[in-house]
């Protein structure tokens, strides 16, 4: 005898082509549809019940320094320059401005509402509920180890509340401090009902300014434009936008502060050096007029008036010369034209002074000590006069110093929130849930290696007599896309050739009654096996359906349930299962005592009987052989409903007395590589398998698309 398997073709049955991945979209419609609706009321609860997120923003220019303008120009040409709002966008995001934000308005304070968990601030700012709110200005909380302890406040009414820490609760005032396990609170403001909650946190300085630093965007709002848009976003309306502004006012303050440093310092160092020149001041012109007074009141004559004259004006140029170098040398060094003019001109006048001082030598002593004495009391108020106008013009100059910064637009918190964007999350919800659904759907159909249809088994040579579709009875109740909910249930306990005669699947069983009478004549008796490769393939209800169709021709038909272990054809009639094959085999009855006698259905059946502790040995009994021998000669045809082959040996045992041997693969579930190994197994066995029953197909768009067949079926209704 020549195996079933005579040819094997190589084939791409597994390449997922187009038409069968809209063939499996359309069949899992439910599925997608499910998923997709699923995703989407997810995304419409998240774009109800999420917190909105506002932004405000600011506008600030930032002038070009002049004295720069041409080094900057000449930057901007180099390839790798910076523009020239980096360092101000730098600065704004420096601990030294947020730094400072973060002292002014407290924000190492963090207060929040309570709320029902998850849905409960959503729900209610749907309900138009205004939330509550309270002002902390002072809050210390000393730290347990690694964690902060957070403080709960309970409003009482709009001047009370209560706070707890721990264990410990106590009242408080509003305007008042209030002490609790070392904890320090000060309530100033109070908006909300009686009965609400807070939660109070304390994060750390540094915590705090990097948290502002990650939700504050700052960007030029063009190249060379030098006007920088600073937004930040939060879920507070008005704290975002005073934090926006106390930014804005902390740049410009120190901007302002950094332009009026240098006059800053100079109006310091004279108002150090202020006191001393007029003490200077002040000995020397009570040393003149002790003078005087000793020498009776000595004036000066008038050459030596006019010679007095022009030594405290030579000074007077020399000391303001001293000034004029002292500015000079922050810009130029002492080889530039401007500096070597300053000091010829020192030098011309050091010299005037020097003949200057040479004619007073020549007067006489009186004269030249009152000429000496008048002209340090000329020159200390001439400097003293100077310093003051000096300190004068610099503490104008530090007042009115406006800084290279200014604020175009104040912070301005835009009404409507910037996320969530609800229709955007709804429509991303609605393409997440189509890309998962249907990644799901192609994942499952790369995953699946079942037989999708006769022509896979065809191709390796294996006969297909018949394709059984679901019943239409229990259709809905299948699942058969996952494996793991199959169980008998699905097709037991119901007898489908009685119950509804006219269904899909018995007429698909008729056209494999008629296969089988054509295909049985060259056997050599007239037993016929039914096998599987697995559990749940339904070869017991293709073996009592077949013998129901069967015993409808007038023929006399004997169905065996040879499987002693988890056989259950007594359920289908409701017969008792005391008296059947294993016991016959064990020779404890005769074998007319085990046939069952069954006129409703149309044929005989004997029962699985008990349990035996070793089946195979029972089979292998030659008690077995006599009960088929009988079989084959007191019926028309003998039906045997065996066990998988690949769970257990006995349909390779049992085989060997059938003419007839088919194999029922189910549809999806088995193979086509394990109805090969299954052949194969009975091979080994001596047993020839004569073809293959595909049981359990849906009609499926996939296969029409893929395969190009469907199923057909042929309905007629009696009309009157």
């Amino acid at each position: 005898m020549t195996s079933v398997i005579n040819k094997k073709v190589d084939n791409d049955s597994e390449d997922i082509d187009l038409g069968r991945i809209i063939g499996e979209v359309i069949d899992h419609r439910k599925l997608i549809i499910s998923i997709t609706a699923l995703f989407t009321l997810l995304a419409l609860t998240y774009a109800l019940f999420a917190t909105p997120i506002y932004q405000a923003d600011a506008l600030i220019q930032v002038e070009q320094k002049q004295a720069n303008a041409i080094l900057s120009n000449l930057s901007q040409m180099l390839p790798n320059s910076q523009p020239e709002s980096a360092p101000e966008i730098s600065l704004l995001q420096s601990r030294m401005i947020i730094g400072k934000t973060v002292d002014d308005l407290n924000l190492q304070a963090r207060v929040r509402q309570n709320y029902f968990p998850i849905f409960g601030k959503g729900f209610s700012r749907i309900t138009g509920e205004k939330p509550g709110s309270i002002e902390v200005s002072r809050l210390f909380i000393p730290n347990v180890g690694d964690d902060t302890p957070e403080i709960i406040v309970k409003i009482i009414n709009e001047n009370s509340f209560e706070v707890n820490i721990g264990d410990d609760t106590v009242q408080g005032k509003r305007g008042e401090i209030v002490d609790i396990n070392g904890a320090t609170l000060k309530i100033d403001k109070i908006e909300a009902k009686p009965g609400t909650e807070f939660t109070i946190d304390y994060v750390s300085r540094l915590k705090a300014i990097t948290d502002l630093q990650e939700n504050l965007t700052i960007v030029d709002q063009g190249k060379d434009t030098g006007i920088l848009s600073i937004s930040l976003t939060g879920d507070n309306k008005e704290l975002i936008s005073k934090i926006i502004d106390n930014i804005s006012d902390n740049y410009l303050a120190q901007n302002i502060a950094r332009q009026a440093a240098q006059d800053a310092k100079s109006l310091d160092f004279l108002n150090l050096q202020l006191p001393k020149v007029r003490s200077d001041l002040d000995i020397a012109e009570n040393k003149l007029n002790q003078y005087r007074s000793q020498n009776d009141s000595v004036d000066l004559s008038l050459e030596a008036k006019s010679v007095l004259d022009q030594i405290v004006n030579v000074d007077n140029q020399l000391n303001e010369l001293t000034f004029r170098e002292s500015e000079i040398s922050q810009l130029y060094t002492k080889e530039h034209p401007t500096y070597k003019a300053l000091l010829e001109k020192r030098k011309t006048l050091q010299d005037e002074k020097m003949k200057l001082n040479k004619r007073v030598s020549s007067m006489p002593e009186t004269q030249q000590e009152i000429l000496r004495l008048s002209r340090d009391v000329e020159s200390g108020r001439a400097v003293y006069m100077m310093l003051l106008n000096r300190q004068q013009e610099l503490n104008i100059a530090k007042s009115s110093a406006i800084g290279n910064v200014r604020i175009i637009d104040e912070a301005v918190t835009q009404p409507k929130p910037v996320k969530p964007k609800k229709v955007l999350v709804v429509i991303l919800g609605f393409l997440l849930g189509c890309i998962v659904s249907v990644g799901m759907v192609l994942l499952k159909v790369f995953l699946r290696r079942g037989i999708e249809s006769p022509e896979q088994l065809e191709e390796l040579g294996i006969n297909v007599y018949a394709s059984i579709p679901v019943s239409e009875s229990f259709a809905k109740n299948i699942t058969r896309d996952s494996p793991l909910k199959k169980t008998k249930s699905q097709e037991t306990y119901t007898f489908l050739a009685v119950e509804n005669p006219a269904d899909l699947a018995i007429e698909a069983i008729r056209g494999l009654r008629t296969s089988l009478h054509f295909a049985m004549m060259e056997a050599r008796n007239n037993v016929l096996m039914i096998s599987g490769a697995s559990p749940n393939a339904g070869k017991t209800f293709i073996s009592t359906n077949l013998a129901a169709i069967i015993a409808q021709t007038d023929k006399k038909v004997l169905l065996i349930d040879t499987d002693m272990r988890k056989g259950y054809t007594h359920k289908l009639f409701g017969k008792s299962n005391e008296q059947g094959l294993s016991d016959v085999l064990s020779g404890k009855i005769a074998i007319e005592t085990a046939v069952q006698k069954e006129l409703n259905i149309g044929f005989d059946f004997i029962s699985r009987g008990m349990v035996p502790p070793n089946p195979a040995e029972l089979l292998m009994h030659k008690n077995f052989g006599q009960l088929i021998s009988w079989a084959s000669s007191n019926y028309d045809i003998v039906i045997l409903d065996t066990p998988p082959i690949l769970a257990v040996t006995d349909a390779a045992i049992i085989g060997n007395y059938a003419g007839t041997t088919l194999l029922v693969a189910r549809f999806e579930v088995d193979t086509a590589k394990e109805i090969e190994v299954s052949i194969k197994r009975f091979e080994h066995g001596g047993v020839i398998v004569k073809g293959c029953i595909l049981n359990g197909v849906v009609k499926k768009a996939s296969s029409y698309y893929s395969y190009g067949y469907s199923n057909y079926g042929y309905t007629y209704d009696s009309k009157d």
